[in-house]
């Protein structure tokens, strides 16, 4: 019997299943805490008992396979390190878990503190009574993780001294906020409402009570010294205050006087402001029971939530609300029970440091120009130890470790006088997941080069395949690689409209020459996220972003922008808007013909200068989930938005203000705010520099017009060098814009790839050195292309100062880099896969420039400036290429089978197992790479903000795809899943949690990863058609294979 347990804990048959479901509960968690909180989630999944017993069955398995496969064997030590790293990660989790402990410390400036609240809620029992002729205290302090969606429960039971008494859970309430529940036998409340800190507050004052709010007593009907008091007699209300103030009726906006220590008339539904409150008193007083109600808002993190419990105790029960949330100590409360005092509070627990930390200056960086843009934040402190004293720095990516507290810049206060550290304490549980992770990089290097390993023996049969093939891979393939060749060409921008005749003609005869455009383009403007960048970029933006071309009518992007600058008039009636196929609505609203593809900007607007979309805006940018009539109207919208940005001048922002502490750049429309600086000088630049560019226009001589724009450089040098560009970083900006590589390289993978295709197939029918030459030759083309694609992640680096997977946009191009950097990596195996790989490449290019994506070059968020971004990102994005690739293996393999017959089954096999192969070493690949990049954003995490794993949807997904990859790399130890049918079907089907780790995470759910911070989103409909036409693919192929292929 003992056996049969034994096998039963060591199997493959448990391994796969402990995947398949800790997999699962996983990416139930992310959704569930994505509908409702992250404490709902801990509740249903991350700390319930059946998740941690997974996670002790993968411990029990990992030793079991050590022995049923003798790991300790020299030939197997990267198998035995892998296991060995996962038992200590795994035993670190438990340690930090039920060991570790964190919490949030708010320091202000000039003051010191060391007392820290806990990030988890604690039910505090505070029990007072006469132990032995003395008063003696007994503490009990109960975590707590509540949520309003689960079944909660919980009772103390315990004595003080030989007293029992019981505390037991009635309810909870989240994001309380006090109601009066109407009852004539109930007491008499008075509702008021406030707006401490900007945030509408209401409360209930209960005759005959004083009340603390915010720091000032409110009496009702309980006159007190130094509050504010309201008093009843009879029908009539009167108010009378320590403290002087006014007042205004809202309903006719009459003013008065609250005359200090004065009893005067009580004016409902009016506006107070005394004390530095303002309130409003809006009803009449009432009869009833105070409550708590919800305002089921499930992403409130500020609102309080409210515990009712039931205290028992001396023959006596007795129901308390307590009201406390994270973050602060809660609100204390104390029922006397006979001859014992219980005070219970519900709140953060308070952790006190063996030291103090003060806070010396808290210091917050913006973004050149900006107000609310920072790009770093940064705590001065010193350590008071006793009589020893250290100082630090905390700031992101930069921690304060002392004896054994670590330290994390986290938050900060609105008016930058104080900081919020996150403080951790969990020195064992970090350094064992730490050997684990270290185990874990070697033993995942070692499995790609070492001579004993899985991914070698599979290079081995490679090898022998190919010995053994005499053809390449049938026709299939290239069946499968047209879909999706047709593509849309450019749009034709030759639109022209017979009453815009003179407006072109005009246009034809002032625009400046490109030349001088050119060098316009070449200053530098500060935009709203305070980038410093030359004119062409935005210009190129411009006409990209606002009518999907890199020019109009042959003029270049500069000379357009310029242009617009000189005669905004002229360009209000050129058709420059793009307008999306189909959306007639538009049209008919903008007053443009039905085939139209462009419309002036002045059609926008109606004779009175109303914007004609806005009545169908608000409703747009309001739906959770906009139809496509409304995405239109959004889309059409942010063109109109970016064009009127360049044709008010508003954007030209190239006069750097002297001397600014943020280093603010301002457009000409600002000048006249900054009368008493250098920029006086230059009111008068522009018009004259405008009018000075329509007589070169005319005579050709632009001599004094590029002194002009000369001067303004020269300008900008003086008083903005510290943040203006280097003229070689300038003149790389323009480069990059004028080829747009990346947008160029999705029709040249194309091209290249199909064509390449098509070779290969020509030389399986009928062989020769032309065709092979071709084919080496689109081998080589490739390569450059990729050569090209390499340069302009290269250029983006240097040009942005950071790595180019910064956001979706830029992984996107990297993912890309990616696919093909591994489909030529597999170049000697099989030239089927750099034909795949340019393809994938392509696609995946041209994903990243639809319209949601936006190409545009922007600054880092503060956490995001480190050496992780680099390393962990370029790792972790980085695997989705070679499981890209592995998914489109799988499906040429599950055609081959398909296609296969008694007449070519032979060469089918051989060309089968070699794209399975070359599958399985392109998914072991992926794997190394994603099992560590996601373990090294766990070390980022740790050393930014003192947490290596905290469930966020993206750490937790692509924790699961690796779960899913690693059941698909072990499913050959398990003898119903293994053959290449199987395999290859498994590794199409993975790709989906690769989709939802990359694109699902971040436009689906919310979390430190989101683009779109939990917004509704309705899935594509490609994914349902496609996960159907693999099926449908998947049990055609099985048919063949059983018939063909199946032993």
């Amino acid at each position: 019997m003992d056996k049969k347990i034994l096998s039963f804990l060591f199997s493959t048959r448990l391994m796969a299943f402990l995947f398949i479901v800790f997999a699962a509960a996983m990416a139930v968690g992310t959704f569930i805490e994505n509908d409702y909180n992250t404490d709902t989630a801990r509740i249903w999944v991350y700390n319930a008992w059946w998740f941690e017993v997974i996670m002790v069955f993968f411990v029990i398995n990992f030793i079991g396979n050590i022995k049923r496969y003798q790991l300790w064997k020299k030939e197997k030590w990267a198998t035995l390190l892998l296991h060995f790293s996962f038992i200590f990660i795994l035993v670190g989790a438990f340690v930090t878990r039920y060991i570790s402990f964190e919490g949030m410390m708010p320091i202000r400036e000039g003051a010191s503190e060391k007392r820290f609240y806990s990030d988890k809620t604690f039910l505090t029992v505070l029990t007072d009574g006469d132990y032995r002729g003395e008063t003696k205290r007994k503490t009990i302090e109960k975590p707590l993780i509540l949520s309003q969606a689960a079944n909660n429960s919980f009772t103390i039971n315990d004595k003080f001294d030989t007293k029992p008494y019981t505390i037991r859970y009635k309810n909870f309430i989240m994001n309380a906020t006090e109601s009066i529940k109407p009852d004539e036998s109930g007491e008499t409340f008075l509702k008021l409402v406030e707006s401490s800190g900007g945030t509408r507050h209401e409360h209930h004052l209960k005759e005959g009570e004083v009340q603390s709010l915010h720091g000032i007593l409110f009496a009702y009907n309980k006159e007190t010294d130094g509050a504010i008091n309201i008093i009843q007699d009879g029908d009539s209300f009167f108010i009378k205050s320590t403290f002087g103030g006014d007042f205004m009726r809202m309903a006719d906006q009459m003013k008065g006087l609250v005359v200090k220590d004065s009893l005067q008339p009580l004016m409902f539904r009016s506006l107070y402001n005394i004390a530095g409150a303002q309130f409003v008193l809006p009803d009449a007083p009432v009869k009833g029971k105070k409550e708590f109600v919800s305002n089921n808002d499930w992403k409130d993190m500020s609102t309080d939530d409210a515990l009712i419990v039931e205290v028992e105790a001396n023959g006596k029960t007795k129901e308390v609300t307590l009201v406390g949330s994270k973050g602060k100590q809660g609100v204390p409360q104390t029922v006397t029970m006979g001859d014992l005092d219980i005070t219970l509070m519900f709140g953060s627990k308070i952790y006190e440091l063996p030291f103090s930390i003060q806070l010396n200056d808290f210091i917050a960086k913006r973004y050149p120009g900006t107000i609310n843009s920072y790009s770093a934040f940064e705590s001065k402190v010193t350590v008071l130890d006793g009589d020893k004293k250290q100082d630090a720095h905390i700031y992101m990516n930069n921690i304060l470790d002392y004896k054994g507290y670590r330290f994390f810049q986290a938050q900060f206060d609105q008016d930058e006088k104080g900081t919020i550290l996150s403080v951790n304490h969990d020195f064992w549980g970090t350094w064992l997941t730490y050997i684990g992770y270290f185990l874990l990089y070697i033993a995942m290097m070692a499995i790609l080069f070492d001579k004993n390993t899985r991914f070698n023996d599979i290079k081995v049969k490679l090898e022998k395949v190919k010995k053994k093939k005499s053809a390449l891979l049938s026709l299939s393939f290239l069946l499968f690689s047209l879909i999706g060749f047709s593509q849309n060409a450019e749009e034709n921008h030759k639109h022209q409209r017979p009453s815009l005749a003179e407006v072109e003609k005009f246009l034809e005869t002032t625009i400046p020459k490109p030349e001088h455009a050119a060098k316009f383009g070449r200053l530098v403007i500060q935009d709203a996220g305070g980038r410093m960048k030359p004119v062409n970029t935005f210009s190129s933006e411009l006409l990209r972003k606002v009518s999907k071309s890199d020019n109009y009518k042959g003029y270049t992007s500069d000379q357009v922008f310029l242009s617009m600058s000189q005669t905004p008039n002229a360009w209000f009636e050129v058709p420059l808007v793009y307008l999306k196929r189909g959306n007639d609505s538009i049209r008919n609203i903008l007053g443009v013909s039905k085939e139209a593809k462009f419309a002036p900007f002045i059609s926008f607007f109606d004779d009175k200068g109303n914007y004609k979309l806005s009545p169908f805006l608000d409703d747009a940018y309001k739906a959770t989930i906009p139809n496509q009539f409304q995405k239109d109207f959004i889309e059409v919208d942010k063109k109109v938005v970016l064009l009127n940005s360049a044709l008010s001048g508003s954007i030209l922002k190239i006069f750097p203000v002297p001397n600014d502490d943020n280093n603010k750049w301002i457009s000409y429309l600002e000048l006249d705010e900054y009368q008493d600086t250098e920029l006086a000088n230059l009111k008068n630049i522009l018009p004259a520099y405008m009018q000075i560019l329509g007589e070169a226009s005319k005579t050709q001589d632009y001599k004094m017009a590029d002194d002009i724009i000369g001067g303004m450089e020269k300008f900008q040098v003086k008083y903005g060098s510290e943040v203006r560009p280097s003229d070689k970083k300038i003149d790389s900006e323009i480069l990059y814009n004028k080829y747009d590589i990346f947008k160029n390289l999705y029709y040249l993978y194309m091209l290249a790839g199909v064509l390449m295709l098509i070779f290969t197939v020509i030389q399986i029918v009928k062989s020769s050195k032309f065709i092979n030459y071709t084919i080496n030759a689109f081998h080589i083309l490739i390569g450059f292309f990729f050569v090209l694609h390499t340069l302009g992640l290269i250029a983006r680096w240097y040009i942005s100062g950071h790595a180019p997977w910064s956001d979706a946009y830029e992984s996107m191009i990297y993912v890309a880099w990616a696919t093909m950097f591994f489909g030529l990596a597999f170049d000697r195996k099989s030239k089927l896969t750099v034909a795949s790989g340019a393809f994938v490449a392509s696609m995946i290019l041209m994903i990243a420039h639809w319209s949601w994506m936006d190409p545009s070059i922007a600054n880092l968020q503060p956490v995001l400036d480190s050496y992780w971004l680099m390393i962990h990102v370029s790792v972790i994005v980085g695997s989705y290429g070679p499981f890209t690739l592995g998914m489109i293996l799988g499906i040429v393999s599950l055609l081959l089978i398909l296609l296969t017959n008694d007449k070519n089954k032979e060469r089918m096999k051989l060309s089968i197992q070699e794209i399975t192969y070359i599958n399985e070493m392109a998914l072991t690949i992926g794997l190394v790479m994603l099992t560590i990049g996601n373990f090294l954003g766990g070390q980022w995490a740790n050393e930014s903000w003192g947490r290596y794993w905290g469930w966020d949807p993206k750490e937790t997904w692509a924790l699961i795809s690796i779960m899913v990859y690693a059941f698909v790399i072990h499913a050959r130890f398990v003898p119903s899943l293994r053959g290449t049918w199987v395999f290859n079907l498994m590794s199409i089907f993975a790709f989906y949690s690769i989709m939802m780790t990359y694109f699902g995470v971040n436009f689906y759910l919310t979390g430190l990863h989101s683009y779109a911070s939990g917004d509704k989103v309705v899935t594509p409909s490609f994914v349902y058609i496609s996960v159907a036409v693999i099926t449908i693919l998947g049990i055609a192929s099985y048919l063949k294979y059983k018939k063909y292929y199946k032993k």
